[in-house]
């Protein structure tokens, strides 16, 4: 029995020694005690590790608050050691979609090996949003650059001015005077990514769509598919009508048709980059 006692000591030491470590980096890398009772509730301690890794990297100082939260995600502002802001995206392992997401990778040619289970689908779900705003940056669309990623945490652009992010166009509303130059910057990025990067958004909506200053940046894609995906005529459309429904309400009157028939005007002018 003093041998088991021993063993179970030893490993109770140990457990206590990477436990205080995880809460060392935490109070580390988050500035807001707030924001470390958020990531102690929601976040599991591999998290804690990405993050370190990405900080260490450079990419990183310190996540400073919470930009938005939702059921899948959190964002943080973060700002690296010159002072540039930086967005980090930090996908949930536990309170994740998991069907949700499963749809969109389905049949995804370039995530056909992925394996079974949570943890792996929203570490592949990572690494497809930082691919899919690659393909975006390529094809110079507006959306957030992307910088790195490492399992379930993503380090983007920030979008903003003097480090206030930039609302969504949910949030901000739309005057009728904007209403015709906001759409066309819908439309170009549709085109952009469609014919550029055979790449469509599959929710796009007032809701993923930031209004900096007067520039509009699409954001969240990592449910964005190539045009070769199997349902990637029902996304489009899809996105095509949440176009017309929202600014057909601001004064745009459109229909799904409208929008898609927009969108294919341009293919001559962003066929090539």
């Amino acid at each position: 029995m003093e041998g088991i006692d021993e063993e179970f000591e030893k490993e109770q030491y140990f457990e206590e020694r990477k436990r205080s470590k995880d809460d060392e980096l935490v109070k580390k890398y988050f500035v807001n005690e707030k924001d470390r009772k958020v990531f102690g509730d929601v976040f599991d301690k591999s998290t804690i590790q990405a993050i370190h890794i990405l900080a260490k990297k450079g990419y990183f100082d310190v996540l400073e608050f919470v930009i938005s939260t939702g059921k899948e995600a959190h964002v943080f502002r973060a700002v690296d050691s010159s002072g540039t802001y930086r967005a980090v995206k930090i996908y949930t392992i536990l309170t994740s979609d998991f069907k949700n997401m499963e749809k969109y990778i389905a049949g995804d040619i370039r995530f056909k090996n992925v394996k079974q289970g949570k943890r792996e689908l929203v570490f592949a779900w990572t690494r497809k949003e930082f691919r899919n705003l690659e393909i975006l940056m390529r094809s110079k669309c507006a959306s957030p650059q992307p910088f790195a990623y490492k399992e379930n945490v993503l380090v983007m652009e920030f979008i903003g001015e003097e480090g206030v992010a930039s609302p969504t166009l949910k949030e901000r509303g739309m005057d009728a005077s904007e209403a015709d130059d906001f759409y066309n910057q819908v439309i170009e990025f549709v085109a952009k990514a469609f014919f550029r990067g055979n790449l469509i958004h599959a929710d796009l909506s007032e809701f993923n769509i930031l209004v900096n200053d007067q520039k509009l940046v699409m954001i969240d894609v990592g449910q964005a598919v190539l045009n070769s995906h199997p349902k990637a005529k029902e996304f489009f459309e899809r996105d095509c009508t949440n176009v017309a429904k929202y600014f057909s309400k601001h004064g745009l009157k459109k229909s799904k048709e409208d929008v898609i028939a927009d969108v294919k005007k341009l293919k001559g002018k962003f066929s090539k980059i």
